[in-house]
């Protein structure tokens, strides 16, 4: 062990900086201790590669830990036989993770999980999650057996909340995501906190996350905020067995000595757990701090080596030179017992020392890396082994040997057969008391979701009213009406402190402002300077209790924030009503698998696309021009998407979105609205178009005797308007036009239609609602929107009329929106031309593509309409 070598000079420089920070503040601490930085010669960013607790400083431990073993045990076992059985399908599973992360969740299981904290399990280790269930009695035989087998109502893969909505909380599989989310549950917390909504002082979250997944970058995005907030509710479990799914996680250097320096750099409390119990009489014995020395500087790769060799390889490739006589010491079956497998991980006193050490740190977030063997107990064909994570199952002799190791009372005859049983103590065994012991001390099971409906009333109708009136003058943006719309909403007595602004640093792009000083943007520590703007009506503005949540430029961060949100109607039993408002292109493209994690927890809320279109967006060009957002949500089966076109639209979309989410129905869905910074004539909304509004088609303009019907969406609905006033006034025909708020509700709908259909061909067929609704209409249709062509496209195969549509296909261009449009060809006079054309008028067709001075064909190289 390295020792202090002056522990009295220690306690006074830590009391030093105590005194600064108690008198000055951590900044003036952190600056301090840069300053000594710099005149040190060898770095702060990593410290012995030892365990930060060591073993004379271990705290007493609470439990009994011959029981807690025996359950361990039949936990390992569960785990392991319920993938080997899944595997006779073909189904597998991966066993490898739990088995070197065991202990890590036991201790957190038995001594520190309440039931009112948030755990992020890591996804590859929940089969031992789900053995953990059976033991207690929460799961049935039967469903251990049905694991990956969802149709039939077994277990699913990993944590998935949609699929066990009473059981998981949170989806980790998709690797990075549990880490960032887990920062921003941590700060929602202190969010509910400080706006008054809720105590949550005594809620932790803890991370369980593998050295391999910190590759992602969402895995260490926040770091710095978690800091800068003070979130010492947040605890990082980080298992470095040092592997990933193909080889070492750093063969060349040392993962844990990285992430050490990465988390001490953004400032968050370090606790290392490597070295078993064992390791001490190496690390006491004459050239231990040599050794310890020495295991620092030994690559990933080679220490994944030593846990797989024997005790002579051991002895001659590290206690060699100067450590030679420190390995004369051992015995080559003590080497390979204590270099071999001895990890801090494998030992509950460790594991409950380490999360000790971090509860008794309570301002600033902690991180564990706690260091495992990967497939420790499932044999020397698993264990340390590169392909251990695509290992699916165990042969009988294998569980044999796992039985004797483990000391299980599972006789000879039950492995007999081709599959191994599973293995329970009992309801009324000692095992089984100790559990529900245990766990009702802590409040109830982990993991639970618990959701208690609250049903909110429904806000004053005077927002929804306002919205319906027309808007005179210059015009008004669709941005503009969801913002003019929100704010008044905020207002409602009941309703309104459930709102939560959620915004990427572009809150005045989408005229935000105005919230700043009404509702203040979030911040622990309110505002400690004086705003630049302070003059100002609409001045920056920053409060504790702050309502808005003004993330910065960081959209997967946003996201995160959003999904706290959504789902504290579960977490915490408070339903929030967020709204994450963001330049459409950097939503669904950049953060999409955070949606559907979002989706898979069952987040409700308004996602909403501002700056949307392809053409709308004047001069920032490729990188900004979505023409295919409205696409990619239609994808996700819990979204709901729109597209807008008029102010009254977005009110009635947002009062059936608080309807169908927060009122009786309680629905588990999100809502996906593009909007754009156009401003147009607002019109009065027309009577009796409510219901297809929300359905997602209503007509818009004409008597139903047009020999035309033009379908348009969004800024497009403009476009539409236009033309069918050219196809009156310079060609004589008469035109319906139609608003599509949403082209993927139609398309969902019909599909349910054919799957009714399908599944009882004999029963009256139903018909789908944009074919009732267009099925009398006269002529061809015409279908334009801002987005590619594929979007409106979605509906065509029930459109009973001959179908023609308009997009935005291929890279957004940066020029005026009249000329993008043009290029583009969805501009009214082009919509004119295909209009005629689709009447059969080819004719007519010429004559208005020479009458509008159109380019009749593209020239290559040459964009259209120049």
């Amino acid at each position: 062990m390295i020792h202090d070598l002056d522990p009295e000079e220690t306690a006074e420089w830590l009391e030093s900086i105590a005194a600064v920070i108690r008198e000055a503040g951590p900044d003036r601490a952190r600056y301090l201790v840069g300053r000594l930085g710099q005149t040190v010669p060898v770095g702060l960013g990593a410290t012995p590669y030892i365990n930060t607790v060591p073993t004379a400083a271990e705290p007493d431990y609470p439990g009994d830990l011959e029981i807690e073993e025996r359950i361990a045990a039949y936990d390992r076992w569960n785990a392991a036989a319920m993938v080997t059985r899944a595997s006779r399908l073909g189904l597998g599973g991966h066993m490898a993770t739990y088995a070197s992360a065991a202990w890590l969740y036991e201790v957190g299981f038995n001594h520190f999980f309440n039931a009112d904290d948030q755990v992020y399990f890591q996804g590859h280790a929940s089969p031992g999650v789900y053995a953990r269930a059976f033991l207690e009695g929460r799961l049935s035989e039967q469903r251990l057996d049905a694991f990956r087998r969802e149709t039939i109502g077994g277990l699913p893969s990993y944590p998935h909340p949609r699929a066990m909505p009473d059981f998981w909380q949170f989806p980790t599989v998709s690797m990075g995501l549990g880490p960032i989310n887990a920062v921003y549950q941590a700060r929602f917390n202190r969010y509910l906190r400080d706006r008054g909504i809720k105590d949550t002082s005594g809620s932790r979250v803890w991370a369980f996350l593998g050295d391999g997944e910190m590759d992602e970058p969402e895995a260490t995005a926040a770091l710095t905020l978690a800091v800068r907030e003070g979130l010492g509710n947040l605890t990082f479990v980080i298992n470095c067995n040092l592997q990933r799914l193909d080889g070492p996680v750093r063969g060349n250097t040392r993962i844990v000595q990285e992430l050490e320096g990465v988390f001490r750099g953004a400032g968050w409390h370090v606790v290392k757990s490597l070295w078993g119990a064992a390791w001490d009489r190496l690390f006491d014995a004459p050239g231990g701090d040599l050794l310890a020395q020495t295991l620092g500087e030994v690559p990933d790769g080679q220490f994944q080596t030593y846990s797989a060799s024997d005790g002579g390889y051991i002895r001659e490739q590290l206690f060699a030179g100067p450590l030679r006589g420190l390995g004369e010491r051992f015995t080559d079956e003590e080497l390979a017992a204590i270099v071999g497998g001895s990890r801090a991980g494998h030992e509950p006193r460790k594991v409950h020392a380490a999360y000790r050490a971090a509860l008794d740190t309570p301002d600033v977030p902690t991180v564990i890396l706690v260091q495992t063997v990967k497939g420790w107990t499932l044999g020397t064909g698993f264990e340390a082994r590169n392909a251990n994570h695509q290992m699916k199952k165990l042969s009988q002799d294998e569980f044999r040997a796992m039985r004797d190791r483990l000391g299980l009372p599972v006789p000879d005859q039950a492995l007999g057969g081709d599959l191994p049983p599973y293995a329970h103590p009992g309801p009324t065994s000692p095992e089984a008391a100790y559990l529900a012991e245990l766990r009702a001390a802590r409040g109830g099971h982990v993991p639970a979701r618990r959701v208690r409906p609250a049903p909110l009333p429904e806000p004053d109708a005077k927002p929804f009213q306002a919205a319906a009136k027309p808007k005179g003058g210059a015009g008004v943006a669709t941005t503009m009406s969801f913002v003019r719309l929100v704010k008044d909403l905020m207002r409602d007595p009941v309703s309104g402190r459930r709102w939560v602004p959620i915004v990427p640093d572009e809150a005045r792009t989408f005229g935000m402002e105005s919230l700043f000083p009404t509702a203040g943007i979030y911040s622990p520590r309110g505002q400690r300077y004086d705003a630049v703007d302070r003059d100002l009506l609409l001045s920056y503005k920053e409060a504790a209790n702050g309502q808005i949540l003004n993330e910065g430029i960081t959209e997967s961060g946003c996201m995160a924030s959003f999904t706290a949100a959504s789902t504290s109607y579960a977490t915490h039993g408070e339903p929030m009503i967020p709204f994450y408002i963001f330049y459409s292109m950097f939503g669904w493209q950049r953060t999409g698998d955070q949606m559907w994690a979002l989706a898979d927890q069952m987040g409700r809320g308004f996602l909403i696309g501002a700056t949307a279109g392809r053409t709308t967006m004047t001069g920032e060009g490729l990188q900004h021009a979505d023409g295919h957002s409205q696409l990619l949500a239609s994808a996700n089966p819990a979204c709901l998407a729109y597209d807008p076109a008029f102010g009254y639209e977005v009110a009635a979309i947002v009062r059936d979105g608080l309807r169908r989410m927060y009122g009786e129905a309680q629905e588990d869905v999100f809502y996906y609205l593009t909007v754009y910074n156009e401003p147009m004539p607002q019109p009065a909304m027309p009577d009796g178009v409510e219901e297809g509004i929300v359905r997602g088609l209503y007509r818009h303009a004409g008597d139903g005797h047009g020999s035309l019907q033009l379908l348009a969406s969004g800024t497009a609905a403009h476009w539409a308007l236009d033309a069918r006033r050219m196809l009156a006034e310079d060609w004589g025909v008469a035109a319906d036009m139609w608003s599509v708020t949403s082209w993927s509700e139609l398309r969902r709908e019909a599909m349910e239609c054919d799957a009714a259909a399908l599944g009882a061909p004999g029963a009256r067929r139903r018909v789908p609602y944009v074919t009732q609704t267009l099925g009398q209409a006269a002529g061809p249709v015409v279908a334009v929107s801002d987005w590619m062509r594929a979007v409106p496209d979605q509906i065509r195969a029930w459109v009973p009329q001959e179908w023609t549509s308009l997009g935005t296909d291929g890279f957004g261009l940066s020029d005026t929106r009249e000329a993008v449009r043009r290029h583009f060809r969805v501009d009214a006079p082009w919509i004119v031309v295909a209009a005629l054309s689709a009447l059969g008028k080819p004719d007519l067709a010429e004559q208005a593509i020479a009458k509008y001075g159109l380019a009749p064909a593209r020239t290559e190289g040459q964009p259209a309409g120049f």
